[in-house]
């Protein structure tokens, strides 16, 4: 469990340690911090595609090696990053590092290796809860890394933590994986059964509604923090790490009590109480009682329903063909990672200076509710599978 967690943190590590750094970053590069800001949206794009390849290679070649060379080229490349000369090798480089986020699929799909489909939602929320230490402490983290010893030192920490995790993954992780007979071309293949699944899409979608309101969130939260609510790096980097709390205890809760409730209540559930959040953030702004503690404390609520939703959305979508769990986890994966691309972009798209917190606002909530119609067709759905 220990090191299914260590290789689900590096990802969510490498993706936001950064973010109280992105000032002094455009001030090095000469750049913008709306264009440094893009290193969120290139990291998120790059690890969807790359998660598309995961799956199936990890359902070939084994779980370990896969994770094992993913581990080595992250490390090297944080290395690299902190050599960058410019702007458009930095982004490049980001490309590259977003390679940690195929331990995230391997994380997953050893759990649905090892575990049964009533106990996985609770396995993977478990895993999850240990995972959400990283976004929690990283950019307080970051913040006093560049506050002390510049921007560079965040990328050199991060290699750092990948060299180490890639020691425990050598020495711990043993292979969970089947011998496949198959040709990698026949892998790739059997995307074509789960893309024909409604339910598959159903919980893939409502997965990425869902994470995509936290995706937005670190698209926008930054400009929010250090714009709207002028904040110091220092703070900027605490008040980012908030959510995590709420993280945890929905992961917590996910663990406990998935099995009891059943994972497709328990997916709707999450997705109501990130609803619930935002809704009163937006009425507290629109009633122009809106500040950085206001904004960033309502933020829990979207990791206290993240926290619920993803590990049960997982569990859903490994359980739809669970002789295809790489290909299912990397594929589910990469639509969830690919959403938040999508709306970390949009949300940079809506905050121009002058803006408020409420255009940002406004995006989450819509994604949420967009989870929750899903996540309904979804139960429909496996109830009148149920029937026949």
């Amino acid at each position: 469990m220990a090191t299914l967690i260590l290789l689900s943190s590096i990802s969510a590590l490498a993706m936001n340690m950064f973010l109280p750094s992105l000032p002094s970053m455009a001030v090095h590069f000469e750049s913008t911090p709306a264009i440094v800001g893009l290193a969120v949206g290139v990291y998120l794009g790059a690890s969807a595609l790359l998660q598309l390849v995961a799956g199936p290679l990890s359902d070939l070649y084994g779980r370990r090696p896969v994770a094992l060379w993913a581990l080595a080229i992250f490390a090297l490349t944080s290395i690299l990053i902190t050599y960058a000369p410019n702007i458009h090798v930095f982004l490049a480089l980001r490309a590259v590092q977003a390679v940690s986020a195929c331990c995230v699929v391997i994380s997953r799909a050893i759990v649905r290796d090892t575990t049964e489909t009533s106990e996985s939602g609770s396995k993977i929320g478990y895993v999850t809860m240990g995972m959400a230490i990283a976004p929690m402490l990283s950019p307080a983290l970051g913040g006093l890394l560049d506050g002390w010893l510049g921007w560079q030192a965040n990328f050199w920490f991060l290699a750092i933590v990948g060299g180490v995790i890639w020691l425990i993954c050598y020495l711990d992780q043993g292979e969970t994986a089947p011998p496949s007979a198959l040709k990698i071309s026949s892998q790739f293949a059997e995307y074509a059964e789960l893309l024909k699944a409604r339910r598959f899409w159903g919980y893939c979608i409502s997965s990425a509604l869902g994470a995509g309101a936290f995706f937005a969130f670190l698209g926008g939260g930054p400009f929010v923090g250090s714009v709207v609510f002028n904040l110091t790096p220092e703070a900027l980097g605490i008040y980012i790490g908030v959510p995590a709390i709420g993280y945890i205890i929905g992961n917590f809760l996910s663990g406990r009590f998935s099995r009891q409730i059943g994972i497709d209540r328990m997916v709707l559930w999450g997705l109501l109480i990130t609803m619930a959040g935002m809704s009163l953030s937006l009425l507290v702004s629109y009633g122009g009682y809106g500040t950085a503690t206001s904004f960033f404390g309502f933020m829990t609520f979207v990791g206290l329903g993240n926290g619920i939703t993803m590990p049960n959305a997982t569990a859903g979508m490994l359980s739809v063909r669970p002789h295809l769990a790489g290909a299912a986890s990397g594929l589910g994966s990469a639509i969830m990672i690919g959403g938040g691309a999508a709306l970390s972009a949009v949300s940079g798209l809506i905050l121009k200076p002058g803006s408020s917190e409420i255009p940002l606002v406004g995006l989450m909530w819509l994604s949420a509710a967009g989870g929750v119609l899903c996540i309904l067709y979804v139960r429909h759905r496996n109830a009148t599978l149920s029937d026949k």
